[in-house]
């Protein structure tokens, strides 16, 4: 009455030394198989004793005691050996038809996953099928051979002996098969428990550990009942009520202890799956001193960190950017950088010392807040960063740390739409913009324990020379000749290339381009 065989599948390990699929398949497959020869072992052996204890005191037999021992041990013997081969055939045929995802070397789908998490149910049923099979066939057997309370106490013993067998069959298959439900599991958690959860693991235990057995004293005391015997019955009588006493106490203690673990679990789970959902601020309260309290404020610990890991990041984002606060979650930081093609936008105020010496500091810091809030959401709408502040200064990189196909076309467009939202949104504020392009050094500059993510290269300090001459121009944005040959169409129609002007500091001379 076993539920599972030995397979063995050609498999190798993998670099890392893991099992390969195939090799953990078979593995776990011979784990299943020694659960299943165990639980039923235990079954047999239960059955065997009550059945020598019990059918003696049923009444005498119809025939000699050793003709009926000869013919149950005969047919228990042709039982037994075909019931665990069918069973053992059962078992994996249902094992393999779950894990064929596992022997692939492929992730689970979600239905494969359920399946695999619902087998130990399933080895349970088939011990369960087996053993009312053989309750079936031996009580028909022993009607010929047994007195009717005899063949009623062979029945229910059977019965029990296959309760013990699928409770050790469900306990010993969820254990053997944690690898396997391992590698299921990793492609995503199920959105509902699709096994026995911690209530229902509980009775099963109680069930092995103390239904059972109580069962059978229950099954002493009617037979001692159903011999008529007044002394005997007395006894039996008070032995029947504790065993029923003892039964309904028993389950009603299981079911609060179940119920003092799984409800704190069932918080923990619901409160986790808020902080999935990104609601950092979830808690949940710590009422159990026990293992499960500690867990509660474990968990209400793990939350804390998150929501100050969490408010850190959005700070850090926003203070370096979105993006390389990303790229520097994701990969390793170092100091260093990579040349990368980018665009450089400039834009400056004019008369900003002015400014601040005609007007209140508060009224200041809010036109430059207006000013810096259309520069960055105009450069993100765009894909590009807003590298750094300079005072009343800002300078926009395309291109990193986030790879653009035409970064030149991003910032060139985004040129033009913040110069049309300063105008509307600022009129108050004059500035300047400076457009470039080419390659650059991109990375963290600095020390080990103190750097900033910069670009440096020509493109940046031509973008910041463009700015200071477009100060001086009513068009008050230019861009480089680089810019708008780099950035294709239909972003080049939209500007015009000028005359050669040789930019302070520098030796070569740049063409301008102004928008259209």
């Amino acid at each position: 009455m076993g539920n599972s065989s030995a397979v063995s599948f050609p498999a190798e390990r993998n670099p890392a030394g893991e099992p390969s699929g195939a090799e953990l398949a078979a593995g776990v497959a011979r784990r299943l198989r020694r659960a299943g020869l165990i639980a039923n072992a235990t079954g047999a052996i239960d059955a065997f004793l009550f059945l020598l204890f019990l059918v003696p005191i049923s009444g005498p037999t119809t025939g000699r005691p050793s003709t009926v021992i000869a013919v149950n041990a005969a047919v228990g013997a042709l039982f037994l050996s075909w019931t665990l081969w069918f069973a053992a055939r059962w078992g994996q045929r249902e094992y393999l038809a779950r894990t064929t995802w596992l022997r692939a070397e492929r992730p689970a789908t979600e239905e494969e996953r359920d399946e695999v998490l619902r087998y130990p149910v399933t080895a349970a049923g088939i011990s369960v099928a087996m053993w009312v099979l053989a309750a079936l066939t031996f009580t028909s057997l022993n009607a010929f051979l047994l007195p009717a309370r005899a063949v009623a106490v062979s029945c229910v013993t059977l019965l029990l002996a296959g309760m013990t067998t699928a409770a050790i069959t469900y306990l010993l298959a969820e254990r053997n098969l944690r690898p396997v439900t391992a590698r299921a599991l990793a492609s995503g958690p199920p959105p509902r428990p699709a096994s026995l959860g911690v209530s229902a693991r509980l009775l099963v235990a109680w069930t092995l550990a103390t239904g059972v057995p109580v069962l059978g004293i229950g099954a002493v005391a009617l037979a001692d009942i159903a011999r008529g015997e007044a002394e005997g019955g007395t006894v039996a009588g008070a032995t029947l009520f504790l065993v029923v006493l003892a039964l309904g106490v028993g389950l009603l203690a299981i079911v609060l202890a179940a119920r003092s673990v799984a409800e704190p679990l069932a918080a923990v789970r619901v409160a986790a799956e808020r902080v999935a959902a990104g609601d950092y601020s979830a808690r949940v309260e710590v009422d159990d001193a026990s293992e499960v309290g500690l867990l509660e404020a474990g968990f209400n610990r793990m939350a804390a960190g998150l929501e100050e890991r969490e408010r850190l990041r959005d700070l850090f984002g926003r203070h370096v950017g979105a993006d390389v606060a990303r790229a520097a979650m994701e990969r390793e930081v170092r100091l260093g950088g990579e040349e990368r093609e980018v665009a450089a936008l400039f834009v400056d105020l004019v008369g900003s010392t002015a400014l601040a010496a005609r007007r209140p500091p508060a009224e200041v810091v809010e036109l430059l807040n207006r000013f810096f809030r259309a520069v960055v959401e105009t450069v993100e709408a765009h894909g590009g960063l807003v590298n750094k502040f300079q005072g009343d200064a800002a300078l926009c990189v395309f291109g990193a740390p986030v790879e653009r196909e035409r970064p030149a076309a991003d910032a060139l467009a985004a040129a033009r739409r913040l110069r049309a939202r300063l105008h509307a949104e600022v009129p108050d504020l004059d500035f300047g913009i400076g457009v470039s392009a080419g390659t650059a050094v991109a990375g963290n500059v600095g020390a080990e324990r103190r750097f900033e993510y910069t670009v440096i290269g020509d493109p940046v300090n031509e973008a910041a020379r463009l700015c200071d001459l477009a100060k001086q121009r009513s068009e008050r944005l230019l861009a480089s000749e680089a810019a708008v040959r780099d950035a294709g169409v239909p972003e080049a129609g939209q500007w015009e290339v000028g005359e050669p002007v040789v930019l302070r500091g520098r030796d070569a001379a740049t063409r301008l381009a102004t928008a259209v």
